[in-house]
């Protein structure tokens, strides 16, 4: 009589499992860094609208070359009308005219930090 092997060895199985937490030990890193860049290129062009609705907001009232807009004077200048927030969550510092808008998570990454260049 003969038997037949069907299945998989304990040894066969945890090889597989050993392959799978190589590549997910590899791949999660990589994704999270994506991700931060990502937010942080999401973030830096939020800025750029909005020094640029600032502007724009100061053109069209004459303000003072130090005014300080407020999110409702600067919003009607950018498409939607609503302010944008930063991906990785909370509301930018529009800051005085001359000066770059500010996130308050621009620190908060190293690899990726959501500052105006």
């Amino acid at each position: 009589m003969k038997k037949s092997k069907l299945g998989f060895t304990l040894v066969e199985i945890m090889i597989v499992v050993a392959i799978i937490g190589i590549l997910a030990a590899i791949a999660i890193p990589a994704f999270t860094r994506a991700r931060n860049t990502s937010r942080a290129n999401a973030c830096i062009n939020n800025m750029r609208l909005i020094d640029a609705a600032k502007e724009q907001w100061a053109l069209a009232t004459g303000a003072a070359d130090l005014a300080v807009p407020v999110d409702a004077d600067v919003a009607p200048y950018i498409k939607g009308g609503v302010m944008p927030t930063c991906p990785a969550v909370g509301a930018y510092n529009i800051n005085a005219l001359g000066t770059d808008p500010t996130c308050p998570n621009a620190a908060l990454v190293a690899d990726a930090p959501h500052v105006l260049p």
